[in-house]
């Protein structure tokens, strides 16, 4: 189970704001995606050499993005009520049947090229 304290700091931060009224599925599915993509403009036109020098560079700029995305899926979590372990636990077991190490193992295809 995700840790309490962790939960509670989120939805104490959101309910002093009055934010609940906000943080509809739509909009929290939109905000999470929104700040992926903030992650991901960090990225943006790096060349592959270059990765690691960024996330050297950039490290306390990527994790403050990986938690905004974090935030917004644990509080869609909690308002659907979600677990999100059990989610991903049953996710993974999915992935595992769609992706069986003999046909994946090392290659990036999707699963319907195999």
């Amino acid at each position: 189970m995700l840790n309490p304290e962790l939960m509670e700091t989120i939805l104490q931060f959101r309910k002093e704001r009055d934010w609940e009224q906000f943080h509809t599925p739509k909009n929290l599915a939109i905000s999470a995606a929104l700040e992926a993509a903030e992650l991901l403009e960090i990225f943006q036109w790096a060349k592959e050499e270059e990765t690691a020098s960024l996330v050297s560079r950039k490290r306390r700029e990527i994790e403050e993005e990986i938690a905004d995305v974090f935030v917004y899926l644990l509080l869609m979590c909690h308002d659907l009520q979600i677990d999100p372990e059990r989610a991903i636990f049953s996710k993974m077991k999915k992935n595992a049947q769609k992706y069986p190490i003999e046909k994946s193992r090392g290659k990036s295809d999707k699963y319907t090229e195999f």
